[in-house]
């Protein structure tokens, strides 16, 4: 014999503690949001970027403060996992995010690239994420890519390191 009111009893409490815990985390996503309300809106792409140098689809597994792989910054939909379509201009880095918020990030505020294991809520083999650095309002941000094709992951971060020391070297 089953006692279907106990039963019953117990799925509504689980149901219910379940819906708790995700409310929750929607008000920690929310709140992490307002605590990054000061950073300005992200810069669009020009009308006239340029020669592509490079492209790369894959995906984009979100953005941190720089240095600091679990700080994910959620404003202005960087925190959103999306593909991504990233291509290389004379003038800066287009990000292209089917149902998210594309970007531009220009020569002048790209800082780093390099190839790294891990950014919040994500983990992979050594050298399997694209991070590149650059900077925001006043904050140096690392954002995480993953390519279709691993291996463009060491031309990816040699160009735009190359592009940025050379942007350095043109502005002195």
């Amino acid at each position: 014999m089953t006692d279907w009111a106990a039963r019953l009893g117990w799925v509504a409490g689980l149901l219910l503690f379940i819906a708790l815990v995700y409310w929750l985390m929607r008000q920690g996503w929310k709140w992490r949001g307002s605590l990054q309300s000061g950073l300005p809106d992200l810069p669009a792409a020009p009308d006239a970027p340029g020669a592509a140098t490079l492209t790369m689809t894959g995906r984009y597994h979100g953005s941190t403060t720089a240095g600091q792989w679990l700080d994910r910054i959620v404003a202005h939909g960087l925190g959103t996992r999306s593909r991504v379509e990233l291509t290389l201009h004379d003038t800066g880095l287009a990000v292209v995010r089917p149902g998210a918020s594309d970007f531009f990030v220009p020569t002048g505020r790209l800082r780093g690239a390099r190839l790294d294991k891990g950014i919040a809520g994500k983990v992979l083999a050594e050298g399997g994420l694209l991070i590149v650095t650059w900077e925001h309002g006043g904050t140096l941000i690392d954002s995480g890519f993953r390519s279709d094709r691993a291996a463009e992951h060491t031309t990816w971060a040699d160009a735009l390191n190359t592009m940025i020391t050379t942007t350095e070297g043109a502005a002195r």
